[in-house]
Order: structure tokens, then C-alpha cells, then sequence
């Protein structure tokens, strides 16, 4: 069932516009000061952290916001302070803030707060499917009446909120002209860093990440009944009913093939519109490791054996690993059509891309099955990684703080107390590797 439409949410912010002109009014004439606030709409993690843990390391003030009581308690966990960002105190802090960092949107911190405050948004992956202004769907207006109207004004919308972000990183020159043109940016404030949310897919070495996926992925799913590990990661479909979703006899043919492979599939439906992806009775090597579980997937993919997907960005996060990827697209050209692509879709899927669980279930086999189809398809991916990532080195989150230390015009470094050597900041950088 989804959870979540662009029509649904362009109408809350439309009926919230009074409170929006409030709150500018009120950091009009609040000073801002050095501290930090944080923000992600999947919770603690994704870039946010990989950030937080570096300003942390540098000695900033910093706050966490979130109304959720789970990311509160992960936060705890991690010696991260909070805030509830729906409540006085967390306008204010947002108020207040010299810089904002978000991840997902100004809904991730206190938006009525944002005023002048020095904007970081991170964003949460490369887009394949277009986004923003590039993609019709964003800007669906949420009554019929009036909706070519009503959707200019949400565009003029749009292009005004984007005008508040002050830095945003990109991947590479590639994907920096998608942002420029989805969020309506000058070039100046996109800066090829590289995407903090995926250092943890280059620290370390290739054996010790794939061990503490692997340790991590057990710890959520205990009684996995098999030691391959294959992720289904379909995307969300803008609030519309996801086509993919197996019938009776495709479970038990994806059951029998995992089988033969000594195989498990972990199904990561999309946080926003989740589908109907409980099998039946009697399938037994197949797992969910949805947001429930576990928010931010990237530290899990190099614990996999392969991934399936259709237009998720999770498939260039995959490139970095990197993993085989095969692709199930049941609904191309309608997709197409209605979302959009950068680029064309063969270009990352190939021209093999699957449309039923039918024709995706003998490449599988054969994935699996045969060493030098897999080797093949890791090729592809490494090629794409070659194509969207700049930077291969875990330290994008260290040179997105230089920019916005450089770019926000803030003092030297505040300095950690000398001799102390656990903390939590220490425990930040520890959950973080």
C-alpha cells in the first residue's frame, strides 16, 4: 500500500504556506549563530551522518532533528543529541543555525526555520528516474480543477525553495548537470566532491567491508536459510500500485530457483510505497529487510551477492561496490512516459532488461549459476561506477565540510580537548566504518 503521493504532499505544503511566510518573518530578524543541525528523512544515516561524524571529529556544535522516537534512540545510541524538530525548540534551533544540513528535503529539519541559514542538501542517491523540476510528476497539482495552474505555481514554488540551497554535492560532472537542472541551481553551488553517503563502500579494504555487511545483514535477519545473498530493491512508483509484485506460481518459481543456489532474496521495498511483497505459505527462502529494519541500506551492499532492481539508485550505489546487477522492468514505457529518465534506460540496464519474473528468473540461474556471466555482469557495473563516480577514496564527506566551511564563511576548527580519546564522537566514527 503506498504511503505517499506528490499530489498528497504539493497539497499539505500549499495549505502549510502561511506558516512558511511566519517563519520568515521570524528569522528575519534572528542572528544565526556557528552551530550545526541535522536532518534525514530515512533516519540516522545516510549522508547526514557520514557529515555528522566528520563536523563532530572537527569540534562543531551540532543538533540532530527528528520527531521519531526510533531515530531518537538510534541517535542516543551513537551519542548524538536531538531535538524534536516539530516542536519550539526545534524551530528554534533551526532559527538559529549558521548551517542546515539535510538530506531528503527541509522537511528533514524544522522548514518553516530555514530563513537564511546556510543550506547543505546532500540529497540521497544519482537519479535515474528525473526529479524535481525535470519530472512532471513533482509538480502534480493536487485538485483537477485549475491543474496546469495550480502546477506553475508549485513549480515557482519549487524553483524558490531550491534558490535557498547553498551547496550541494554531486557525484561527478555527470551527475552534477541532473542536479543542476532537476533543482534549477547556478553550476557554482554544485560541487563534484563525491556523495558522502556512500564512503562507506570505499573505506577500508574489499574482504573487511563485505565481512561487516555480512555481520550486519545476520544481525537483522538471523535465520537466513541460505549463504547467497541476492537484494529485489524496487522503486517507488509515486504513490501508484507496483506492477512487480509476484502471483502465486512466480513465488514458488523464485523459491525454487534461490533453491538450487543455495540462495536467500531480501526484499528492500521503497521506504515511501512499500508493495505487497509477503509470499505465501510454503516459500521459504525469501526475507524482508525493508526500512523497518534497517534505514539506510548502502552499508549492506557489499555483504550481497547480486542485486535486482528496475529504476532505483540503488543500482549505482551497487556500481561502487561493485555488484551484478539485473534489472525487472515490467512497466518501461509507461515509466518513461510518465517519470522520465536521464539518459536512456538501456544505457545503465542494457538491452536486456527483464519484464516479468518469468524472463528475469533464467538470468538469475545463470547468474548464480555461472562464474563468467557473473564476472560479466560486475564488469557492467564497475564500468558505470567508472561513468558516475568521481572519486573512489571513502572521503567525500571530509571534502563536502571543507566546502562548507570555505562557502559559509565560519571559524577555524573548534579543537577537541586534549588527551580524551573515546567519546561520542568516537562512537560515531565507529558505527560509521
Amino acid at each position: 500500500m503506498a504511503s505517499f503521493s506528490f499530489g498528497a504532499g504539493n497539497a499539505r505544503k500549499i495549505a502549510r504556506l502561511p506558516l512558511y511566510a511566519l517563519g520568515r518573518l521570524v528569522t528575519l530578524v534572528t542572528p544565526r549563530t556557528e552551530r550545526w543541525v541535522f536532518g534525514c528523512g530515512a533516519g540516522i544515516g545516510d549522508g547526514a551522518l557520514a557529515l555528522w561524524q566528520v563536523a563532530a571529529e572537527h569540534g562543531r556544535d551540532a543538533v540532530w532533528l527528528t520527531d521519531d522516537p526510533r531515530e531518537a534512540r538510534d541517535a542516543a545510541a551513537l551519542g548524538i543529541p536531538t531535538l524534536r524538530k516539530s516542536s519550539l525548540a526545534g524551530f528554534w534551533a533551526t532559527a538559529r543555525a549558521g548551517v542546515i544540513v539535510v538530506a531528503y528535503g527541509f522537511g528533514d529539519v524544522n522548514p518553516y526555520a530555514i530563513g537564511s541559514g546556510f543550506v547543505a542538501q546532500l540529497w540521497h542517491g544519482i537519479p535515474l528516474k528525473r526529479i524535481g523540476l525535470d519530472a512532471p510528476e513533482t509538480l502534480r497539482s493536487p485538485i483537477r480543477i485549475g491543474a496546469a495552474a495550480v502546477s506553475r505555481a508549485l513549480g515557482l514554488m519549487y524553483r524558490a525553495a531550491a534558490r535557498r540551497i547553498d551547496l550541494l554535492p554531486a557525484a561527478s560532472h555527470l551527475v552534477r548537470g541532473r542536479l543542476e537542472s532537476a533543482f534549477g541551481l547556478p553550476a557554482e553551488r554544485i560541487v563534484v566532491t563525491g556523495e558522502p553517503r556512500t564512503d562507506v563502500l570505499s573505506r577500508g579494504t574489499a574482504e573487511e567491508r563485505r565481512e561487516s555487511a555480512r555481520t550486519l545483514i545476520r544481525r537483522l535477519v538471523p535465520d537466513l536459510p541460505g549463504e547467497r545473498l541476492v537484494m529485489y530493491a524496487p522503486t517507488w512508483r509515486d504513490g501508484e500500485p507496483d506492477p512487480a509484485v509476484p502471483g502465486a506460481a512466480d513465488w514458488k518459481a523464485i523459491d525454487e530457483a534461490l533453491a538450487r543456489h543455495d540462495a536467500v532474496l531480501l526484499v528492500r521495498s521503497h521506504r515511501l510505497g512499500a508493495g505487497d511483497y509477503a509470499p505465501p505459505a510454503g516459500v521459504s527462502r525469501v526475507r524482508s529487510l525493508g526500512a523497518e529494519l534497517l534505514n539506510d541500506v548502502t552499508p549492506a551492499l557489499p555483504g550481497l551477492d547480486a542485486l535486482v532492481t528496475d529504476y532505483s539508485s540503488l543500482v549505482y550505489d551497487a556500481a561502487l561496490v561493485p555488484l551484478p546487477v539485473l534489472f525487472l522492468a515490467p512497466d518501461v514505457a509507461a515509466y518513461a512516459r510518465r517519470r522520465g529518465f536521464y539518459g536512456a534506460y538501456r544505457d545503465v540496464a542494457g538491452d536486456d532488461a527483464a519484464t516479468t519474473w518469468a524472463e528475469l528468473l533464467p538470468q538469475l540461474d545463470a547468474l548464480l549459476g555461472d562464474p563468467a556471466v557473473a564476472a560479466e555482469r560486475t564488469a557492467r557495473s564497475r564500468a558505470l561506477s567508472e561513468r558516475v563516480h568521481a572519486f573512489h577514496d571513502g572521503r567525500s564527506a571530509e571534502r563536502v565540510y571543507a566546502a562548507i566551511v570555505a562557502r559559509a564563511g565560519l571559524a577555524p576548527d573548534v579543537p577537541r580537548p586534549a588527551g580524551r580519546s573515546t567519546g561520542p564522537n568516537d562512537r560515531v566514527r565507529k558505527a560509521t566504518r
